[in-house]
């Protein structure tokens, strides 16, 4: 499905003139963060800036410590390599005020959050950008937060009538019942996941029941919630959404995974884990792998960027949605990019779109009433 031209913004999306005589747009880039990707928010934060190009953008700094301080542009420069390939992109002085306010060093026009997992992908910066009427990068309040929790997630698709597997979800406190009452009866292999969290931090396969108080511990360690899955026998199948109302989807890529599942070692350490771009499939498999995508984007609230993974059951080459990022990894080797890159859209073209869809979103919201 081609990708329509976006067309919004100060400078049409994808135009890499020089802007001599246009203000350059200041782009607000937050990483790090309080949560367990805060290393792999770095690297796309890292590739992101890099891609933004100087003669169209001003790049301001907000880096977040993984105890949740914010730092300045100098310290949030400091938590990036030092490569004058970054440097020269970057604002100087202090970060300007989250607020559409200029001040004297002048406002930041759109903020690009690069923060994956707790504190970053679930709600929580989206709610403080939108206090500060700020336009910003990726879905909402409610896509967020709902895209995060992989319970809440499940039990929208299901009840949206889209195919997810068999999942039960648990708190910390119900460890010690659950293991009593369902350890034997479970459909193993199950995967034991905290319910918030990505880059398949805390999650175990589970191949037995002598194995499973072990991994809901593990995941605890994460999360007060608990979500356990129905191992399924899939190819790994991932779908890249691009767009805001009418949201278009890239072509499918596959995972083989160099490990038994697709954990962190194998997604971010090892280097034999493989990326088929595009995935090996039939025409009507792509067809029907890219419509449950926007499906899932359009139930789950989400807006600019999304990526959705799928799994295509051995056997009975049936479709489950396994979830839907909000804030996928953004490094320049990341599933994401390298789909929308097969589907005729290179990165910096791809950042260009998401930052002209983030402001047309914003100035759709400002038309709304807040008063009466």
């Amino acid at each position: 499905m081609p990708p329509r031209p976006f067309a919004r913004f100060v400078v049409a999306a994808g135009d890499r003139r020089p802007a001599q005589n246009m203000k350059k747009i200041r782009v607000g880039v937050i990483f790090g963060g309080r949560s367990g990707e805060h290393e792999v928010s770095l690297r796309s934060a890292e590739s992101v800036i890099r891609s933004l190009d100087p003669e169209k953008y001003e790049v301001v700094p907000f880096g977040i410590t993984p105890e949740g301080k914010w730092l300045t542009s100098a310290g949030a420069r400091g938590l990036l390599p030092p490569k004058e390939t970054i440097e020269t992109t970057l604002a100087n002085g202090e970060p300007g005020a989250l607020t559409a306010e200029p001040d004297h060093r002048g406002k930041v026009d759109v903020m690009f959050p690069v923060l994956h997992g707790t504190y970053g992908e679930d709600g929580t910066i989206q709610g403080l950008l939108e206090l500060a009427n700020v336009p910003y990068v990726g879905a909402g309040v409610l896509g967020s937060a709902v895209g995060m929790d992989k319970d809440v997630m499940k039990r929208l698709l299901r009840d949206a009538g889209l195919p997810v597997g068999d999942f039960w979800t648990l708190k910390t406190h119900d460890i010690d019942s659950f293991t009593r009452q369902r350890s034997k009866s479970l459909p193993y292999p199950v995967f034991v996941k905290p319910a918030n969290l990505g880059s398949s931090v805390g999650i175990s396969k589970v191949h037995g029941p002598d194995e499973l108080r072990a991994a809901l511990e593990a995941a605890a360690e994460f999360d007060r919630k608990i979500v356990v899955e129905k191992g399924i026998d899939a190819r790994e199948i991932e779908i890249a959404v691009l767009g805001n109302d009418d949201p278009v989807a890239s072509v499918p890529g596959e995972i083989i995974p160099s490990r038994e599942f697709y954990d962190y070692e194998a997604k971010y350490v090892d280097e034999d884990s493989r990326l088929l771009i595009p995935a090996p499939v039939t025409d009507a498999q792509m067809m029907e792998a890219q419509r449950l995508a926007i499906a899932t984007f359009k139930t789950l609230e989400g807006s600019g960027i999304g990526r959705v993974d799928l799994f295509l059951e051995r056997g009975t080459d049936k479709f489950y949605v396994n979830e839907i990022n909000t804030l996928p990894g953004f490094t320049s080797i990341s599933m994401y990019p390298k789909l929308w890159e097969a589907s005729g859209i290179p990165y910096n073209e791809l950042v260009d779109r998401l930052i002209a869809l983030a402001v047309e979103r914003h100035a759709e919201k400002n038309k709304l009433r807040t008063k009466f």
